[in-house]
């Protein structure tokens, strides 16, 4: 199966997104297995997983390359490049979440290239 089907663009994300879909908002650049647990652990018990690939001031990635390893998780059903134009379910936030995750990762890379 070709992932990138799950891809959609963000004005046909309300036809396909049900009542019982959860959104997902956030940066995944990159995309760490933190990552993809903690969406794996959001999906439980859910009808369909939405993610919204946001961008951060400088990212690594281009958009389309973290939108198709998100749409890549087997537990994720739709994923779009920004935001929603009207969505009024449920979402969670994981921008400031990603932030941290990205300072984390660049301070320990740094680090490692001290040692």
């Amino acid at each position: 199966m070709d992932t990138r089907t799950k891809i959609i663009p963000r004005h046909e994300f309300a036809c396909q997104a049900g009542p019982d879909t959860l959104l997902v908002t956030g940066y995944f650049d990159p995309l760490l297995a933190r990552d993809a647990e903690q969406l794996a652990g959001l999906r439980h018990g859910r009808g369909k997983l939405a993610v919204a690939v946001l961008d951060p001031e400088e990212p690594i990635l281009p958009a389309r390359a973290r939108a198709e390893l998100v749409a890549g998780l087997a537990w994720v059903d739709l994923v779009m490049e920004g935001a929603p134009d009207d969505f009024r379910g449920s979402v969670v936030r994981l921008e400031a979440e990603h932030t941290v995750r990205f300072r984390e990762l660049v301070a320990f890379v740094q680090e490692r290239n001290r040692a």
